[in-house]
C-alpha cells in the first residue's frame, strides 16, 4: 500500500514551493550547469516558467559558483520575488519570463 500512495505523490517545485503535476510544463535543472562541470550531478524538477525564470536571472558562471542549490537559488532577491509571486498561480500557469535578461552582456 505504502508503493501505490508513493507512485502517486506529485513533486513539488524547489523554487516556487507548488506541486508539479504530470500535465503542466516542467523541465530538469543541474544545480551545476553541465558546462560549468555539473554533467551527471544533481539535478532537480522545476516548473518550466521556474527554471526560465534561473536561466534569465543568473549567467552560468554564476549558478556554477553561488547559486548551485536549491536554497541559494530560494535566497537571491530576484528569484525570491519572482517565486513569491508566481506561488499564488496554478500550477499550470506559464506566462513569458518577466523583466529582462541577465543584463547588458559584456
Amino acid at each position: 500500500m505504502t508503493d501505490a500512495l508513493h507512485s502517486q505523490q506529485v513533486p513539488v517545485c524547489p523554487l516556487c514551493g507548488r506541486p508539479i503535476p504530470a500535465h503542466v510544463p516542467q523541465s530538469q535543472h543541474h544545480l551545476v550547469p553541465k558546462l560549468r562541470g555539473g554533467k551527471g550531478g544533481p539535478v532537480v524538477l522545476l516548473h518550466h516558467i521556474c527554471h526560465r525564470e534561473i536561466h534569465a536571472t543568473l549567467s552560468e558562471s554564476d549558478l556554477a559558483r553561488h547559486y548551485n542549490t536549491t536554497e541559494a537559488l530560494r535566497a537571491h532577491p530576484r528569484l525570491a520575488k519572482f517565486a513569491a509571486w508566481v506561488a499564488n498561480r496554478p500550477p499550470e500557469f506559464t506566462s513569458r519570463v518577466p523583466g529582462g535578461r541577465r543584463g547588458p552582456r559584456r
